[in-house]
């Protein structure tokens, strides 16, 4: 009961501080559903059991299919969300993946793009233009020589 007790007085003390804090902007009736999130966060870390694991290949559900993913040249949809993205490594790194794990969740070849095929083009284009990747001119000079 101790334990239980001190539980509650935790969450109570966290949501207090969470309320006192000037950024939060809130109603009266999310304060309940907040409190008990705490509870629950913090019952969950005081459990001497082991949590279940968060998510496992064979639950992962795609927003879309890999043929609707790939549809466009301008954008790759993300099979987390269903949005389109010009790059995904950004976003699935806000997700606490890797483009590897990506791809081993929702059953993807390992060739399979994280980048749109015209943003790819437009910035070698760009990046040809500006001359990265060559060597400068007086150093071309004197390598022929």
């Amino acid at each position: 009961m101790t334990d239980q007790t001190n539980i509650v007085e935790l969450a109570t003390e966290l949501t207090i501080a969470w309320l006192n804090n000037p950024s939060t902007r809130t109603s009266s009736e999310d304060v309940p559903a907040f409190l008990q999130s705490m509870h629950n966060a913090l019952a969950n870390l005081s459990s001497p059991e082991p949590s279940a694991p968060e998510a496992s290949n064979e639950g992962a559900v795609p927003a879309v299919s890999v043929r609707k993913s790939l549809a466009s040249r301008d954008h790759i949809i993300s099979m987390i969300d269903g949005k389109p993205y010009k790059t995904l490594r950004r976003h699935i790194a806000t997700h606490g993946l890797t483009p590897q794990e990506y791809r081993e969740r929702y059953g993807l070849k390992a060739d399979y793009p994280m980048v749109a095929p015209a943003y790819s083009e437009s910035r070698s284009a760009m990046a040809k233009t500006i001359g990265l990747g060559r060597k400068p001119k007086a150093a071309a000079d004197d390598a022929a020589e």
